[in-house]
């Protein structure tokens, strides 16, 4: 894993790839994520990133909420 990333794109990609692994995430979840994302007040280019696979495949019904 490269050095630079921040620990909150750290705490993000575990956060995503577990609801990747599961296929569902919760509304709580998902708050979380966005709560980890803008919690430094700056979304960079790997959490803009995480965030954009993270919306296409709830898109694509790869990942589907629950409740």
């Amino acid at each position: 894993m490269p050095h630079n990333l921040s620990d909150s794109s750290i705490r993000l990609r575990e956060m995503i790839e577990k609801a990747i692994e599961d296929h569902k995430i919760t509304r709580d979840e998902y708050d979380k994520i966005l709560n980890i994302a803008t919690e430094d007040g700056f979304i960079d280019a790997h959490e803009q990133a995480l965030l954009n696979e993270l919306q296409q495949m709830i898109e694509d019904k790869v990942v589907r909420f629950v409740i």
